[in-house]
Protein backbone atom coordinates (compact mmCIF):
# COMPACT_ATOMS: atom_id res chain seq x y z
CA UNK A 1 0.00 0.00 0.00
CA UNK A 2 1.28 3.43 -0.99
CA UNK A 3 -0.12 6.91 -0.44
CA UNK A 4 0.21 9.72 -3.00
CA UNK A 5 -0.63 13.35 -2.29
CA UNK A 6 -1.19 15.99 -4.96
CA UNK A 7 -1.42 19.68 -4.04
CA UNK A 8 -3.36 22.48 -5.67
CA UNK A 9 -0.62 23.42 -8.14
CA UNK A 10 -0.50 19.86 -9.50
CA UNK A 11 -4.21 19.93 -10.43
CA UNK A 12 -4.71 23.62 -11.26
CA UNK A 13 -5.93 23.07 -14.84
CA UNK A 14 -6.90 20.36 -17.31
CA UNK A 15 -3.35 19.68 -18.50
CA UNK A 16 -2.13 19.36 -14.93
CA UNK A 17 -4.92 16.89 -14.12
CA UNK A 18 -4.04 14.83 -17.21
CA UNK A 19 -0.43 14.74 -16.04
CA UNK A 20 -1.47 13.76 -12.52
CA UNK A 21 -3.73 10.99 -13.75
CA UNK A 22 -0.93 9.66 -15.96
CA UNK A 23 1.31 9.43 -12.88
CA UNK A 24 -1.45 7.50 -11.11
CA UNK A 25 -2.04 5.25 -14.12
CA UNK A 26 1.67 4.44 -14.23
CA UNK A 27 1.38 3.24 -10.62
CA UNK A 28 -2.03 1.58 -10.94
CA UNK A 29 -0.60 -1.87 -10.22
CA UNK A 30 0.04 -0.68 -6.66
CA UNK A 31 -2.57 -0.53 -3.93
CA UNK A 32 -2.89 3.23 -3.85
CA UNK A 33 -4.62 5.90 -1.78
CA UNK A 34 -4.53 9.29 -3.53
CA UNK A 35 -5.04 12.42 -1.40
CA UNK A 36 -5.86 15.64 -3.28
CA UNK A 37 -6.04 19.30 -2.35
CA UNK A 38 -8.40 21.87 -3.83
CA UNK A 39 -7.56 22.95 -7.37
CA UNK A 40 -5.28 25.95 -7.89
CA UNK A 41 -6.30 28.89 -5.71
CA UNK A 42 -9.77 27.53 -4.90
CA UNK A 43 -9.24 27.62 -1.12
CA UNK A 44 -8.28 31.31 -1.33
CA UNK A 45 -11.43 31.98 -3.37
CA UNK A 46 -13.58 30.16 -0.84
CA UNK A 47 -12.04 32.24 1.94
CA UNK A 48 -12.96 35.37 -0.06
CA UNK A 49 -16.57 34.20 -0.11
CA UNK A 50 -16.53 34.03 3.68
CA UNK A 51 -15.00 37.48 4.05
CA UNK A 52 -17.56 38.90 1.61
CA UNK A 53 -20.35 37.33 3.65
CA UNK A 54 -18.94 38.98 6.77
CA UNK A 55 -19.14 42.32 4.94
CA UNK A 56 -22.68 41.47 3.79
CA UNK A 57 -21.66 41.57 0.14
CA UNK A 58 -23.45 39.63 -2.60
CA UNK A 59 -22.04 36.17 -3.34
CA UNK A 60 -23.56 35.46 -6.76
CA UNK A 61 -20.68 36.60 -8.97
CA UNK A 62 -18.03 34.86 -6.88
CA UNK A 63 -20.02 31.63 -6.79
CA UNK A 64 -20.53 31.83 -10.54
CA UNK A 65 -16.81 32.39 -11.08
CA UNK A 66 -15.96 29.41 -8.85
CA UNK A 67 -18.37 27.19 -10.78
CA UNK A 68 -17.08 28.36 -14.17
CA UNK A 69 -13.45 27.74 -13.18
CA UNK A 70 -14.21 24.08 -12.49
CA UNK A 71 -16.64 23.80 -15.41
CA UNK A 72 -13.97 25.09 -17.83
CA UNK A 73 -11.54 22.45 -16.58
CA UNK A 74 -14.16 19.73 -16.97
CA UNK A 75 -15.04 20.86 -20.50
CA UNK A 76 -11.48 19.97 -21.49
CA UNK A 77 -11.59 16.62 -19.72
CA UNK A 78 -15.09 15.17 -20.24
CA UNK A 79 -17.65 14.74 -23.00
CA UNK A 80 -20.44 17.32 -22.83
CA UNK A 81 -23.04 14.80 -21.64
CA UNK A 82 -20.99 13.54 -18.69
CA UNK A 83 -22.68 13.64 -15.29
CA UNK A 84 -19.74 15.57 -13.78
CA UNK A 85 -21.35 18.85 -14.83
CA UNK A 86 -24.51 18.10 -12.84
CA UNK A 87 -22.40 17.08 -9.85
CA UNK A 88 -20.56 20.42 -9.96
CA UNK A 89 -23.79 22.40 -10.11
CA UNK A 90 -25.10 20.45 -7.11
CA UNK A 91 -21.91 21.07 -5.10
CA UNK A 92 -21.97 24.83 -5.74
CA UNK A 93 -25.68 24.92 -4.92
CA UNK A 94 -24.98 23.20 -1.61
CA UNK A 95 -22.18 25.70 -0.96
CA UNK A 96 -24.64 28.56 -1.52
CA UNK A 97 -26.97 27.03 1.07
CA UNK A 98 -24.10 26.67 3.54
CA UNK A 99 -23.09 30.32 3.12
CA UNK A 100 -26.64 31.39 3.97
CA UNK A 101 -26.49 29.68 7.35
CA UNK A 102 -25.73 31.55 10.54
CA UNK A 103 -23.01 30.00 12.69
CA UNK A 104 -19.75 31.03 14.36
CA UNK A 105 -17.13 32.15 11.83
CA UNK A 106 -14.61 29.34 12.40
CA UNK A 107 -17.35 26.73 12.16
CA UNK A 108 -18.67 28.24 8.93
CA UNK A 109 -15.10 28.48 7.64
CA UNK A 110 -14.64 24.71 7.80
CA UNK A 111 -18.01 23.96 6.22
CA UNK A 112 -17.12 26.33 3.37
CA UNK A 113 -13.44 25.82 2.50
CA UNK A 114 -13.76 22.02 2.61
CA UNK A 115 -15.86 22.23 -0.56
CA UNK A 116 -12.70 22.76 -2.62
CA UNK A 117 -11.36 19.28 -1.81
CA UNK A 118 -14.79 17.69 -2.28
CA UNK A 119 -15.00 19.18 -5.78
CA UNK A 120 -11.45 18.32 -6.86
CA UNK A 121 -11.66 14.72 -5.65
CA UNK A 122 -14.98 14.28 -7.46
CA UNK A 123 -13.52 15.54 -10.74
CA UNK A 124 -10.37 13.44 -10.47
CA UNK A 125 -12.21 10.22 -9.56
CA UNK A 126 -14.53 10.63 -12.53
CA UNK A 127 -11.68 11.43 -14.92
CA UNK A 128 -9.62 8.42 -13.80
CA UNK A 129 -12.62 6.17 -14.43
CA UNK A 130 -13.23 7.81 -17.80
CA UNK A 131 -9.63 7.04 -18.81
CA UNK A 132 -9.86 3.43 -17.70
CA UNK A 133 -8.19 3.56 -14.26
CA UNK A 134 -10.74 2.05 -11.88
CA UNK A 135 -11.18 4.49 -8.99
CA UNK A 136 -13.42 5.00 -5.98
CA UNK A 137 -14.25 8.33 -4.31
CA UNK A 138 -13.62 8.08 -0.58
CA UNK A 139 -15.05 10.60 1.89
CA UNK A 140 -12.15 11.44 4.23
CA UNK A 141 -14.65 12.68 6.82
CA UNK A 142 -15.92 9.13 7.28
CA UNK A 143 -12.44 8.06 8.40
CA UNK A 144 -10.61 10.99 9.98
CA UNK A 145 -12.33 11.95 13.21
CA UNK A 146 -11.32 15.07 15.10
CA UNK A 147 -12.16 17.35 17.97
CA UNK A 148 -14.59 20.16 17.27
CA UNK A 149 -11.73 22.68 17.20
CA UNK A 150 -12.70 24.29 13.92
CA UNK A 151 -9.85 25.37 11.63
CA UNK A 152 -7.42 23.23 13.64
CA UNK A 153 -9.13 19.90 14.29
CA UNK A 154 -7.15 17.58 16.57
CA UNK A 155 -7.16 14.00 15.28
CA UNK A 156 -8.71 11.29 17.43
CA UNK A 157 -6.07 8.74 16.48
CA UNK A 158 -7.71 5.74 18.16
CA UNK A 159 -11.07 6.14 16.39
CA UNK A 160 -9.45 7.22 13.12
CA UNK A 161 -7.17 4.19 13.00
CA UNK A 162 -10.06 1.83 13.71
CA UNK A 163 -12.14 3.35 10.90
CA UNK A 164 -9.30 3.33 8.35
CA UNK A 165 -8.26 -0.23 9.19
CA UNK A 166 -11.86 -1.43 8.95
CA UNK A 167 -12.17 -1.35 5.16
CA UNK A 168 -9.67 0.87 3.34
CA UNK A 169 -7.22 -1.93 2.52
CA UNK A 170 -10.06 -4.10 1.26
CA UNK A 171 -11.46 -1.27 -0.88
CA UNK A 172 -8.01 -0.64 -2.37
CA UNK A 173 -7.56 -4.24 -3.60
CA UNK A 174 -9.01 -3.66 -7.05
CA UNK A 175 -9.21 0.12 -7.45
CA UNK A 176 -7.47 3.40 -6.75
CA UNK A 177 -8.93 5.27 -3.78
CA UNK A 178 -9.24 9.05 -4.18
CA UNK A 179 -9.86 11.11 -1.06
CA UNK A 180 -9.64 14.66 0.23
CA UNK A 181 -6.80 16.29 2.08
CA UNK A 182 -7.23 18.82 4.87
CA UNK A 183 -10.64 17.69 6.19
CA UNK A 184 -12.18 15.50 8.87
CA UNK A 185 -15.34 15.25 10.94
CA UNK A 186 -16.12 16.10 14.56
CA UNK A 187 -18.38 14.04 16.85
CA UNK A 188 -21.22 16.50 16.18
CA UNK A 189 -21.18 15.54 12.49
CA UNK A 190 -19.77 18.83 11.22
CA UNK A 191 -16.80 19.06 8.90
CA UNK A 192 -13.51 20.20 10.41
CA UNK A 193 -10.21 21.15 8.82
CA UNK A 194 -6.73 20.14 9.97
CA UNK A 195 -5.05 23.51 9.54
CA UNK A 196 -4.12 25.43 6.40
CA UNK A 197 -2.14 23.34 3.89
CA UNK A 198 -3.04 20.23 5.90
CA UNK A 199 -3.34 17.79 2.98
CA UNK A 200 0.18 16.45 3.60
CA UNK A 201 -0.95 15.60 7.13
CA UNK A 202 -3.96 13.72 5.75
CA UNK A 203 -1.63 11.59 3.64
CA UNK A 204 0.46 10.83 6.73
CA UNK A 205 -2.66 9.90 8.73
CA UNK A 206 -3.81 7.36 6.14
CA UNK A 207 -0.27 6.01 5.71
CA UNK A 208 0.30 5.62 9.45
CA UNK A 209 -3.02 3.88 10.06
CA UNK A 210 -2.45 1.55 7.08
CA UNK A 211 1.27 0.95 7.86
CA UNK A 212 1.86 1.97 4.26
CA UNK A 213 5.02 1.25 2.33
CA UNK A 214 5.61 4.95 1.60
CA UNK A 215 4.10 8.39 1.09
CA UNK A 216 4.90 10.48 -1.97
CA UNK A 217 4.09 14.19 -2.05
CA UNK A 218 4.07 15.52 -5.62
CA UNK A 219 5.15 19.18 -5.79
CA UNK A 220 6.08 21.91 -8.26
CA UNK A 221 9.71 21.71 -7.05
CA UNK A 222 12.23 18.91 -7.69
CA UNK A 223 12.25 17.90 -4.02
CA UNK A 224 13.28 19.58 -0.78
CA UNK A 225 15.66 22.45 -1.43
CA UNK A 226 17.82 24.35 1.04
CA UNK A 227 15.65 27.43 0.50
CA UNK A 228 12.53 28.69 -1.24
CA UNK A 229 13.68 29.31 -4.85
CA UNK A 230 11.37 32.34 -4.95
CA UNK A 231 13.36 33.95 -2.13
CA UNK A 232 16.80 32.31 -2.25
CA UNK A 233 19.17 32.19 -5.23
CA UNK A 234 21.06 29.06 -6.30
CA UNK A 235 19.18 26.59 -4.14
CA UNK A 236 20.50 23.06 -3.64
CA UNK A 237 18.43 19.85 -3.70
CA UNK A 238 18.70 17.43 -0.76
CA UNK A 239 18.69 13.84 -1.96
CA UNK A 240 17.84 12.57 1.53
CA UNK A 241 17.09 13.93 5.00
CA UNK A 242 16.56 12.25 8.37
CA UNK A 243 13.13 12.63 9.95
CA UNK A 244 14.40 14.93 12.70
CA UNK A 245 16.10 17.35 10.33
CA UNK A 246 13.00 17.59 8.15
CA UNK A 247 10.78 18.08 11.22
CA UNK A 248 13.00 20.91 12.46
CA UNK A 249 12.87 22.56 9.04
CA UNK A 250 9.06 22.56 9.11
CA UNK A 251 9.07 23.89 12.68
CA UNK A 252 11.18 26.85 11.62
CA UNK A 253 8.83 27.62 8.74
CA UNK A 254 9.89 25.59 5.69
CA UNK A 255 6.67 25.21 3.69
CA UNK A 256 7.37 22.24 1.41
CA UNK A 257 5.92 19.81 3.99
CA UNK A 258 3.16 20.50 6.53
CA UNK A 259 4.67 20.54 10.08
CA UNK A 260 2.43 17.73 11.41
CA UNK A 261 3.35 15.33 8.61
CA UNK A 262 6.66 13.94 9.83
CA UNK A 263 5.79 12.57 13.29
CA UNK A 264 3.24 9.86 12.37
CA UNK A 265 5.49 8.65 9.55
CA UNK A 266 8.63 8.60 11.71
CA UNK A 267 6.77 6.67 14.43
CA UNK A 268 6.05 3.90 11.90
CA UNK A 269 9.31 4.19 9.94
CA UNK A 270 7.44 5.09 6.74
CA UNK A 271 9.60 6.95 4.19
CA UNK A 272 8.32 10.21 2.72
CA UNK A 273 9.26 11.09 -0.86
CA UNK A 274 9.00 14.65 -2.19
CA UNK A 275 9.01 14.55 -5.99
CA UNK A 276 8.26 16.80 -8.95
CA UNK A 277 5.00 16.27 -10.81
CA UNK A 278 6.58 17.97 -13.84
CA UNK A 279 9.48 15.48 -13.85
CA UNK A 280 8.00 12.32 -12.31
CA UNK A 281 10.96 10.13 -13.31
CA UNK A 282 13.37 12.09 -11.12
CA UNK A 283 13.94 10.69 -7.60
CA UNK A 284 13.42 13.91 -5.63
CA UNK A 285 14.10 13.80 -1.88
CA UNK A 286 13.54 10.94 0.54
CA UNK A 287 12.91 11.64 4.23
CA UNK A 288 13.62 8.51 6.26
CA UNK A 289 15.64 7.01 9.07
CA UNK A 290 19.19 7.97 8.16
CA UNK A 291 22.14 9.81 9.68
CA UNK A 292 22.49 13.55 9.28
CA UNK A 293 25.32 14.31 6.90
CA UNK A 294 27.98 16.73 8.14
CA UNK A 295 28.38 18.34 4.72
CA UNK A 296 24.81 19.57 4.29
CA UNK A 297 24.53 23.07 2.84
CA UNK A 298 22.91 25.70 5.08
CA UNK A 299 19.12 25.71 4.99
CA UNK A 300 17.68 29.21 4.61
CA UNK A 301 14.12 29.69 5.85
CA UNK A 302 12.45 33.08 5.46
CA UNK A 303 9.09 33.90 7.04
CA UNK A 304 7.54 37.23 6.07
CA UNK A 305 4.76 39.23 7.72
CA UNK A 306 5.87 38.54 11.29
CA UNK A 307 4.84 40.43 14.43
CA UNK A 308 7.04 41.09 17.46
CA UNK A 309 5.10 41.33 20.74
CA UNK A 310 6.90 42.46 23.90
CA UNK A 311 5.38 42.12 27.37
CA UNK A 312 6.94 44.34 30.04
CA UNK A 313 6.09 43.95 33.71
CA UNK A 314 4.50 47.05 35.20
CA UNK A 315 5.02 46.53 38.94
CA UNK A 316 8.83 46.85 39.08
CA UNK A 317 9.29 43.10 39.47
CA UNK A 318 11.04 40.75 37.08
CA UNK A 319 9.79 38.37 34.41
CA UNK A 320 9.30 35.19 36.45
CA UNK A 321 7.63 31.81 36.13
CA UNK A 322 4.20 33.19 37.03
CA UNK A 323 4.42 35.87 34.32
CA UNK A 324 5.58 33.32 31.75
CA UNK A 325 2.86 30.87 32.73
CA UNK A 326 0.16 33.53 32.25
CA UNK A 327 1.53 34.54 28.83
CA UNK A 328 1.87 30.95 27.59
CA UNK A 329 -1.62 30.03 28.85
CA UNK A 330 -3.18 33.01 27.04
CA UNK A 331 -1.19 32.36 23.87
CA UNK A 332 -2.42 28.74 23.87
CA UNK A 333 -6.04 29.75 24.50
CA UNK A 334 -5.89 32.01 21.44
CA UNK A 335 -4.44 29.22 19.26
CA UNK A 336 -1.24 31.16 18.54
CA UNK A 337 2.03 29.51 17.52
CA UNK A 338 5.22 31.17 18.79
CA UNK A 339 7.90 31.24 16.11
CA UNK A 340 10.67 32.51 18.39
CA UNK A 341 10.86 33.90 21.94
CA UNK A 342 13.32 35.80 24.09
CA UNK A 343 13.32 37.33 27.56
CA UNK A 344 15.22 39.90 29.58
CA UNK A 345 14.90 40.77 33.26
CA UNK A 346 11.74 42.84 32.86
CA UNK A 347 10.27 41.87 29.49
CA UNK A 348 9.37 38.82 27.43
CA UNK A 349 9.15 38.92 23.62
CA UNK A 350 7.52 36.55 21.17
CA UNK A 351 7.40 36.52 17.39
CA UNK A 352 4.21 35.22 15.76
CA UNK A 353 2.48 35.29 12.40
CA UNK A 354 0.79 38.64 11.83
CA UNK A 355 -2.85 37.69 12.47
CA UNK A 356 -4.26 40.94 13.86
CA UNK A 357 -7.50 39.36 15.03
CA UNK A 358 -5.61 36.97 17.31
CA UNK A 359 -3.07 39.61 18.29
CA UNK A 360 -5.77 42.03 19.43
CA UNK A 361 -7.47 39.33 21.51
CA UNK A 362 -4.15 38.43 23.12
CA UNK A 363 -3.35 42.04 23.96
CA UNK A 364 -6.80 42.65 25.46
CA UNK A 365 -6.46 39.54 27.65
CA UNK A 366 -3.05 40.60 29.02
CA UNK A 367 -3.29 44.41 29.08
CA UNK A 368 -3.97 44.54 32.83
CA UNK A 369 -0.79 42.60 33.59
CA UNK A 370 1.78 43.98 31.15
CA UNK A 371 2.78 47.01 29.16
CA UNK A 372 2.48 45.53 25.65
CA UNK A 373 4.15 46.82 22.51
CA UNK A 374 4.30 45.34 19.04
CA UNK A 375 5.96 45.78 15.65
CA UNK A 376 4.50 44.20 12.52
CA UNK A 377 5.62 43.70 8.92
CA UNK A 378 8.85 42.00 10.00
CA UNK A 379 10.90 39.17 8.49
CA UNK A 380 12.17 36.16 10.42
CA UNK A 381 15.26 34.47 8.97
CA UNK A 382 16.49 31.06 10.10
CA UNK A 383 19.83 29.63 8.98
CA UNK A 384 20.13 25.94 9.83
CA UNK A 385 23.62 24.44 9.78
CA UNK A 386 24.97 27.88 8.95
CA UNK A 387 28.48 28.65 7.76
CA UNK A 388 30.33 31.89 8.66
CA UNK A 389 29.98 33.21 5.10
CA UNK A 390 26.22 32.60 5.08
CA UNK A 391 25.89 34.23 8.49
CA UNK A 392 27.68 37.35 7.33
CA UNK A 393 25.57 37.58 4.18
CA UNK A 394 22.28 37.61 6.10
CA UNK A 395 23.47 39.92 8.91
CA UNK A 396 25.13 42.58 6.79
CA UNK A 397 23.38 45.97 6.70
CA UNK A 398 20.25 44.59 8.37
CA UNK A 399 18.15 46.28 11.05
CA UNK A 400 17.99 43.41 13.53
CA UNK A 401 15.39 43.63 16.30
CA UNK A 402 16.00 40.22 17.84
CA UNK A 403 18.82 37.73 17.30
CA UNK A 404 19.65 34.23 18.51
CA UNK A 405 22.63 32.05 17.67
CA UNK A 406 23.48 28.49 18.72
CA UNK A 407 25.93 25.82 17.64
CA UNK A 408 23.94 24.92 14.52
CA UNK A 409 21.26 27.55 14.03
CA UNK A 410 21.06 31.31 13.58
CA UNK A 411 17.79 33.26 13.80
CA UNK A 412 17.16 36.96 13.32
CA UNK A 413 14.10 39.18 13.24
CA UNK A 414 14.61 41.95 10.71
CA UNK A 415 12.76 45.23 10.25
CA UNK A 416 12.27 46.67 6.74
Amino acid sequence: MKVFKFGGASIKNADAIKNMCQIIANNATEKLVVVVSAMGKTTNNLESLLFNKAKQEAQDENLKSLLEYHMDICRELFPSDHNIFNLLIDQISELRTTLNKEMPFDQLYDQTVSVGELISSTIITNYLNLKGTSSLWLDAREYIRTSNSFREGHVDWKVTEELIKHDVKELAKDQILVTQGFIGRADNGLTTTLGREGSDFTAAIFASCLSAESVTVWKDVPGILNGDPKKVADTILFDELPYQEAAEMTYYGATVIHPKTIKPLANKGIPLYVRSFDHPDEPGTIIHDCKLRTDLPPTIIIKNDQCLLSFKVVDFTFINEDNLSLIFKTVSENDIKINIMQNSAISFSIVIDNDMKKIQKLMVSLKDHFDIRYNSGLQLITLKNYKPSTLQEYRKDKKILLEQISRNNYRALIAP
